[in-house]
């Protein structure tokens, strides 16, 4: 009887990479990555950037755009483009902090449910009244606990994303334990932590990049939504929603005010679902 034919992971893994790199070729996807990292870019150097401190205030009150204060003043007579430059830096602070932190966790708890099928079936119960929590309700009940800012935001952040990479890589490694290769693996002797570690997962990894990106997406939506309702960043710090909130009740008066976080979030939400869903069709695409 002839021995089964072996895939090897590394063959499986490149492909899927040359998939990634076919969804990054997309202009779509070109498009959004430009976007996001410009974005991004300009919130990360503000710091070294000519603009006035984001804390300053004076008594110049809505003041129009000028060469001095590319979007005018807001009503404490701060600067509104250095607020606005500020504010993407919390964004790109949960993304950089939650996301990842969420991802490696529920990827950790995804692999493990494969092991065992009564622990399988704990996690996944835990995973379903994770996911029943809109983002939001999620939010508010954190803020609850933890109180309003920053910290309340990243916790609710890393919360969400943990059921939904934990649900995505338990299916994907569930597709890839009854293939040859990992079934020879265990025929030479290969442990459970090294069967998951070195050969199903670099294989259930191309549906985990998509849901990065997508869930930086959902990230910016997140701490734009605490903050607008008053649960996130807490002024006078600058953020993307904290700015949409106060900007509400003066729009006659000044409409760049609300105008201009309005446009950078949408902009990095929109940017990096695009991004995701480029990825996504590079994939699919064998």
């Amino acid at each position: 009887m002839s021995e089964p034919t072996v895939l090897p992971p590394v063959r499986r893994a490149a492909r899927d990479r040359n998939g990634l790199l076919r969804g990054l070729r997309y202009p779509s996807t070109i498009v959004g990555v430009i976007v996001a990292v410009s974005i991004i870019a300009i919130g990360l150097l503000a710091p070294i950037l000519p603009i006035p401190s984001p804390y300053a205030q004076s008594p110049d009150a809505f003041l129009p755009p000028s060469a001095q204060h590319w979007l005018g003043t807001d009503e404490f007579g701060r600067d509104l483009f250095s607020r606005v430059v500020y504010g993407i830096r919390q964004d790109a602070l949960v993304g950089a902090i939650a996301v990842p932190l969420g991802a490696a966790i529920g990827v950790v708890l995804g692999l493990v449910s494969t092991t065992s099928k009564y622990l399988d079936i704990v996690l996944q119960r835990i995973f379903d009244v994770s996911l029943a929590f809109a983002g939001i309700v999620m939010g508010v009940t954190v803020a609850a606990i933890l109180g309003p800012g920053i910290m309340a935001v990243l916790v609710t952040v890393t919360l969400i994303n943990i059921p939904l990479f934990g649900r995505l890589t338990r299916s994907a490694a569930r597709a890839q334990l009854s293939r040859d290769y990992v079934v020879a693996a265990r025929v030479t002797g290969a442990g459970p932590v090294r069967v998951l570690g070195q050969h199903v997962l670099p294989n259930a990894v191309d549906p985990l990049v998509v849901q990065a990106a997508l869930s930086l997406s959902i990230a910016v939506f997140i701490e734009g939504g605490m903050s607008f309702v008053g649960i996130g960043v807490v002024p006078p710090e600058p953020s993307l929603g904290a700015l949409l909130r106060s900007s509400t009740d003066f729009m006659s008066i000044s409409p760049q005010y609300a105008l201009a976080p309005m446009i950078v979030l949408t902009a990095l939400v929109m940017s990096f679902y695009v991004i995701s869903d480029g990825l996504n069709r590079g994939l699919l695409k064998r």
